[in-house]
């Protein structure tokens, strides 16, 4: 199931807010667990039993960090911390990498065993990942201990943020899975924040999405493999902010309030402040459970260079078990490891728009192998892009006749649009927002009724 079905729409969603709603508050994290376990078992029940063995075993290791919270028992909370860290990364190994590390030892050795084939249970990155923070943070006593197994069972399998994210910290949630309130102004943002996310999905995220499998996948000129990259790189944008801005608004119809996970990355002057831009959830995890922990930048340059590189290899694999993903993170700490020695400051004392036109085609560039999990297909794309080779007619006419959606998404990925809403917001014509919103809305049914391409891009992560 996914928040662009109607399915969800018109009848999960509706149910599971006026259960909410009736149910008496000592309850209610139980009946929103219940439902969250239903929304992920509808497309893969069976991996249900791995969603509460992780919430069992994170449970129970936060007991056991409790029980060892004297002085004197500080190698029994490494060990457990170590054990847990270790069960979660095993889990996420196995389901996710498994046929990728065996594929690499059958290339390496040319062997001819067969690989096992593994279906890669949704949103495990994340929801492992949320796992662990739970682990360390009360380890590192900077979160309490959830003793209640079923509001802590609610954190992990929270169907708003459990598919695709944000990333939610334990912490951040802690008070407001003890004492959640409905409020009317909470809950008419979320219903706002849903339908603006809705409408990025649905009318900007599939019709780019369209536009860049046409164009990357076929064998046209250098334009259309210019255009397609730059489809594509607005396709993962609204469909991953979409998805999250979705998420937020759904939480906050629950009384959560999630952090913002996308801050209009494409206005981004360098590849850091990129980084500080997109997915912001996710850039905070590795920073504080990896980065820092390894020494971030306190012990010289080389050490730092070092822990960038590991952090982006390991990002470049949370991605996906493929090589391109592995490149991808290469990549970007190669521009990142340079950005710090080399060009940071030169692009500070650069006109502004040239510093961010630099910015958008480094991105774009690293999101065309981010598209392409095979090598020969990634090659060919990329000798298309400065090859000049001549488009056929055809391909200049199917990128004509997407040009206005395409330049509209474009001025969509900036702040242009939000600052016109909040001024209308604060203005006495607030009235034409709903107006808007209720245009959005049947946009979205419109197209959801007549298109069959409705892809999330980050289910695969």
């Amino acid at each position: 199931m996914v928040f662009s079905d109607n399915i969800f729409l018109f009848f999960f969603l509706p149910l599971v807010l006026l259960c909410d709603r009736l149910c008496p508050k000592a309850h209610r994290n139980g009946v929103l667990l219940l439902f969250s376990l239903i929304f992920y078992a509808w497309g893969e029940p069976v991996y249900v039993l791995l969603m509460l063995l992780v919430i069992a075993l994170n449970y129970m290791a936060g007991r056991l960090l409790e029980r060892f919270s004297d002085q004197s028992a500080a190698r029994s909370r490494r060990t457990v911390l170590v054990a847990a860290v270790v069960l979660n990364l095993a889990i996420l190994g196995v389901f996710k990498y498994t046929g990728f590390f065996m594929g690499l030892v059958k290339s390496l050795t040319h062997g001819s065993f067969s690989i096992p084939e593994i279906v890669l249970p949704i949103g495990i990155s994340f929801y492992t990942f949320q796992s662990m923070s739970y682990v360390i943070d009360v380890y590192r006593g900077t979160a309490p201990v959830q003793r209640n197994i079923l509001s802590f069972g609610t954190y992990v399998a929270l169907f708003p943020q459990l598919i695709a994210g944000p990333i939610v910290k334990y912490g951040d949630i802690a008070e407001q899975l003890a004492e959640r309130e409905e409020k009317r102004a909470l809950t008419a943002s979320g219903v706002r924040s849903f339908l603006y996310g809705l409408a990025k999905k649905v009318l900007l995220a599939n019709q780019m999405g369209l536009v860049a499998d046409r164009l990357l996948l076929t064998e046209s000129g250098t334009l259309s493999a210019w255009a397609g990259m730059i489809a594509y790189s607005l396709q993962i944008y609204f469909d991953f902010s979409g998805y999250s801005d979705m998420a937020i608004g759904l939480g906050r119809m629950f009384g959560f309030q999630f952090l913002k996970n996308f801050d209009y990355p494409y206005i981004s002057r360098s590849i850091t402040e990129f980084w500080r831009r997109w997915h912001i959830s996710l850039s905070t995890w590795f920073r504080e459970y990896v980065y820092i922990p390894l020494g971030g930048n306190r012990r010289g340059l080389a050490r730092q260079c070092l822990n960038l590189l590991i952090v982006w290899i390991l990002t470049g694999l949370w991605h996906g078990a493929s090589m391109n993903f592995v490149l991808w993170g290469l990549y970007y700490a190669v521009l990142l490891i340079l950005e710090k020695l080399l060009f940071g400051k030169i692009l500070e004392r650069l006109p502004s728009l040239l510093s961010h036109s630099i910015t958008l085609l480094l991105v774009a560039l690293g999101w065309g192998i981010f598209y392409f999990t095979d090598f020969a297909m990634l090659g060919a794309f990329l000798g298309r892009l400065f090859s000049l080779t001549a488009d056929t007619a055809a391909a200049r006419t199917w990128m004509l006749g997407y040009l206005p959606i395409g330049l509209f998404a474009a001025v969509a990925s900036t702040h242009v649009g939000a600052n016109l809403l909040k001024r209308l917001r604060r203005s006495s014509a607030a009235w034409l927002e709903l107006l808007w919103l209720a245009l959005l809305l049947m946009l979205c049914m419109a197209a959801l009724v007549s298109q069959s391409y409705n892809p999330f891009i980050y289910f695969r992560f």
